[in-house]
């Protein structure tokens, strides 16, 4: 029965990211959350730490059958009649050097993610980190969006990020990578409305870099777990990626129809509403 009930926790762990991945609000920070809460019993030491990241790879998944025709570089030749076009007629040069700037925004991350990992979460992967995350970057998205509301973008194409803008960009997200509860897709997001691109493009430009990101570091995790898992394991994560896929699909259509009407003020709120909830919980819990 046991088991059971990890495979349910494990399809409540894949909404959960399913949802939380793609709106501003922390996938990670959630998925702590609720472990605190619905922990499996029957994983082995350390399981959890690999889960809650690889099951991204749902999400990311997500991404790339929906965006598809922006992402892919590659293409069939134009001219049906010409065997042999050349390299240049199969390649989108605009999707090569969107790629490329995407790669550069995802250095400073890699680097530090890479180097400081096991430090990171051994400090800062708990409730109360993750509590102070949400509301701290719920107020910057409020006070972001009330200074940003009579400007206008100057970056309203994906063509119009420069590799500058895409360095920065991946600083911002350096800050999420860092510290749980302040959301990947938030903290860049935020970033790139500070900078000047409008809140479609660097929605768009946020769900493109997820692509490495999330693969990098789910490669990272399932190598320090090892690949010794036993068959509920195995099953857990693929329930979880397999939900965390399916739920993608629905949010990322409904955020990019939200953010074209509303801004993005309301995850600011929630996520000090949440936040301010979850410190008191832990408070009065350690208090009794």
């Amino acid at each position: 029965m046991d088991k059971f009930f990890d495979v349910i926790k494990a399809i409540i762990y894949g909404i959960v990211e399913g949802v939380t991945e793609w709106l501003p609000v922390s996938s990670t920070g959630h998925l702590i959350l609720v472990e605190e809460f619905l922990p499996f019993n029957n994983v082995s030491e350390g399981f959890f730490d690999m889960f809650d990241v690889v099951i991204q790879l749902g999400a990311i998944l997500a991404i790339v059958i929906l965006f598809w025709n922006k992402i892919w570089p590659f293409q069939l030749p134009q001219n049906q009649e010409d065997p042999a076009p050349g390299i240049m007629g199969f390649v989108k040069m605009d999707k090569i050097i969107l790629w490329i700037k995407i790669a550069v925004a995802c250095v400073p991350a890699a680097i530090i993610g890479v180097l400081f990992d096991d430090w990171f979460d051994k400090w800062f992967y708990n409730p109360v980190c993750v509590s102070i995350a949400l509301i701290v970057f719920g107020i910057a998205f409020i006070v972001v969006e009330n200074w940003n509301k009579s400007r206008r973008p100057a970056i309203r194409r994906l063509d119009d990020i420069t590799f500058k803008t895409a360095l920065l960009i991946g600083i911002f997200q350096l800050i999420a990578a860092i510290f749980p509860g302040t959301s990947r897709s938030g903290a860049t997001i935020v970033g790139a409305l500070l900078i000047g691109v409008s809140r479609t493009i660097a929605a768009e430009f946020t769900f493109f870099l997820a692509i490495p990101v999330m693969f990098g570091a789910s490669l990272l995790k399932i190598l320090k777990f090892g690949f010794h898992f036993t068959a509920l394991e195995f099953a857990l994560l693929m329930i979880g990626t397999f939900v965390a896929f399916a739920v993608s699909l629905f949010i990322v259509r409904f955020l990019m129809a939200f953010i074209k009407k509303h801004n993005f003020k309301i995850f600011g709120w929630y996520r000090i509403v949440l936040g301010v909830i979850v410190l008191l919980y832990f408070g009065l819990a350690k208090g009794n």
